[in-house]
């Protein structure tokens, strides 16, 4: 074969490289596109005000069995040292947190496996305070559901749903966790609300109680049933009542801690 020929076959071969190379990269700048596109989407109708939607805990945050969820040992002393660190051991589900689908699966996603794009989203605020000041393990419902569509519009793909029950403003008082008997009282989901929510696709709850479930609930139906699905769920939020049922936008700051089942999460909305 000639030297010419070889030479030829090489720049073609190059150049189909090249282009192939080209097709790629125009891919993946297509699916970055995409990604960008749904979260300027979800930004569409945000103004830039800002709410932080987490509550600042420490030892004395309500946990699920009482015990502190947050242990802080002094590491560096800036007296002796000029500077300060503390040793922190955390457990997973406390103060605002994450759920994450390895929570109630046993080979659920971890917390780090989160779709990032799940991670900023619509916000839909379902006001529960009339039912929960009735009832305090009353519980959103379908009809709830449907109320807020008839509202504010369909509930947009990949959304987060959020339960706003006014149970934020009981932080500090016993009865947040508890009745005076010491039974838990606390508004939550129900499952045929979740599974309806699973059928629109969202891909997250959120409430402003210590669970997903309400308070009385003998057998944790939601979070069985939502987090095996693939999908989150966020408890203990604040400031839902600073929102507007419709039109805002959150962004979770998920741990990402691997494997992990949850953990204290930084969550702000965009309004």
């Amino acid at each position: 074969m000639c030297h010419a020929c070889v030479i030829e076959g090489v720049r073609k071969s190059m150049l189909s490289r090249r282009g192939l190379l080209r097709g790629a990269a125009a891919a993946g700048l297509a699916s970055a596109a995409a990604g960008i596109g749904s979260a300027r989407a979800a930004l569409a109708q945000a103004k830039g005000t800002a709410v932080d939607l987490t509550h600042a805990y420490d030892g004395s945050f309500p946990t699920f069995d009482g015990n502190p969820g947050i242990v802080f040992e002094e590491s560096v002393n800036f007296d002796a040292s000029g500077y300060q660190i503390w040793k922190l051991t955390i457990y997973e589900h406390t103060g605002t947190h994450i759920d994450a689908p390895m929570h109630f699966s046993k080979d659920g996603a971890s917390v780090d496996a989160l779709p990032v794009e799940n991670l900023v989203a619509p916000l839909c605020v379902i006001d529960l305070t009339a039912k929960a000041a009735e009832d305090a393990n009353a519980t959103v419902l379908r009809e709830d559901i449907d109320a807020w569509i008839s509202a504010n519009g369909a509930i947009p793909a990949g959304a987060c749903v959020a339960m706003h029950s006014g149970w934020a403003a009981k932080l500090g008082d016993p009865s947040f966790r508890n009745t005076p008997d010491g039974a838990f009282a606390f508004p939550g989901f129900s499952k045929e609300a979740t599974d309806y929510l699973a059928e629109l696709g969202a891909a997250s709850i959120g409430v402003d109680t210590l669970s997903l479930d309400p308070g009385n609930s003998a057998d944790f139906a939601v979070h069985y049933s939502w987090l095996p699905g693939g999908r989150f769920g966020i408890e203990n939020l604040a400031n839902l009542d600073k929102l507007p049922a419709a039109g805002a936008t959150i962004f979770i700051g998920a741990p990402k801690h691997r494997p992990g089942t949850g953990g204290p999460a930084r969550v702000v909305a965009v309004v």
